[in-house]
């Protein structure tokens, strides 16, 4: 750059000035990074949902129960084509902080429900055939050190008694955002220790033959066990994961006011900065423009500057965010998908680009504009 020494100089006249404006890029590119990790985490289930799957679930609540015997019913409706089922079990692996989805499922149809899961051929064959043979996800295994083999203790809370299964699968995701952390069982072994609510699942995944279908498969299973003991709340898969993230709160709306008191409060510190800088710098404005340097090129200079410093800092900032991301989830198993992907790195920057331009035009507007004779006059 032609004139990239003289932005240097102006920057590093006052270092300290200079580091603590980066500092401040830094820290607010810092934090939006990791409001991006925390809306993605509670994002992911919405995002990685499958178009062509509905869920089921009783009309009271998803803790009651559905009879086993709508499985068949599920399947005889016109546009389904796949039907499989699943319980939440949630116990307690030697601490209760030590918290990960565990589901009891449908061995012979949840694979086929599940296909970005991938599980070895293998391995699947050798879960099918332990009765107390479990599948979990790789994130999980590594968090915990499980192996093929590892015979597990899992104290049951809502299922009382102590429950031990065998590791016989581990599954990974095809997609970086599809949940690792799950632990999968066979159904018929809950279902023959259990005592209560035998012959009944938490509920039913449907596939249909076309995302077209999916009002009119909705409307049809819904009415197919209408005035029935346990009605049904059908919902597409995207619809159901985004239920639950509405039952935290507003967490879109949170992380965005937090984000936007952030930015506001740096685009005036950041302004003010550079109000300073150009006020210090009043003679040698002058003597630029006295020795031929037009207007444009002092705003174009002062503005350079700024988003300079801007770059830097949200560099910076976003580099830390992506580092400590790759530490992994540090809520316990709260947030499995602790994950800072590209596409905010890059608005992120986009953002920091476009703070410093605000902050930095008043500041250069008033150095373009600045006559020669008063400037001299001021020293």
């Amino acid at each position: 750059m032609k004139y990239g020494h003289l932005i240097l100089t102006n920057l590093f006249r006052k270092k300290t000035r200079t580091a603590l404006t980066a500092g401040s890029f830094a820290v607010a590119l810092f934090l939006f990074g990791i409001l991006a990790v925390v809306r993605g985490a509670f994002q992911q289930g919405v995002e990685v949902a499958g178009a062509d799957r509905l869920v089921v679930v009783n009309r009271v609540s998803i803790i009651q129960p559905l009879p086993l015997a709508y499985r068949d019913r599920l399947a005889r409706i016109p546009g389904v084509t796949q039907v499989t089922f699943a319980n939440w079990f949630g116990g307690v692996y030697q601490d209760e902080r030590n918290f990960f989805p565990q589901f009891a499922i449908d061995r012979e149809t949840y694979r086929q429900m599940y296909p970005e899961f991938v599980i070895p051929d293998d391995q699947w064959q050798a879960f099918l055939g332990d009765k107390e043979g479990a599948v979990v996800g790789e994130a999980l295994a590594e968090r915990f050190k499980w192996k093929l083999g590892d015979r597990l203790p899992i104290k049951g809370t809502i299922f009382a008694g102590s429950w031990e299964f065998n590791v016989r699968a581990i599954y990974k995701g095809r997609r970086v955002q599809d949940d690792e952390t799950q632990f999968w069982f066979r159904w018929d072994y809950l279902d023959e220790r259990k005592q209560f609510r035998k012959g009944n699942v938490g509920w039913y995944t449907v596939r249909i033959d076309s995302p077209d279908s999916a009002v009119r498969v909705v409307k049809a299973i819904d009415e197919l066990f209408a005035n029935s003991p346990a009605e049904t709340k059908t919902d597409t898969e995207k619809a159901f994961a985004a239920s639950w993230v509405k039952q935290m709160g507003n967490i879109e709306l949170l992380i965005t006011t937090i984000g936007s008191v952030v930015f506001f409060t740096l685009l005036l510190v950041t302004g003010n900065t550079m109000a300073i800088a150009v006020r210090e710098r009043t003679r040698e404005l002058a003597v630029l423009k006295a020795v031929g340097f037009s207007d444009p090129f002092v705003l174009v200079l002062v503005i350079v500057e700024t988003i300079v410093v801007a770059a830097v800092g949200g560099g910076v900032g976003l580099g830390l965010a992506k580092l400590f991301t790759l530490r992994g989830d540090p809520t316990g198993g709260l947030l499995p998908f602790f994950y800072l992907p590209a596409s905010a790195i890059v608005s992120g920057l986009a953002l920091a680009l476009v703070v410093g331009l605000l902050a930095g035009i008043l500041p250069a507007f008033s150095a373009s504009r600045l006559r020669i004779v008063d400037a001299l006059r001021r020293i």
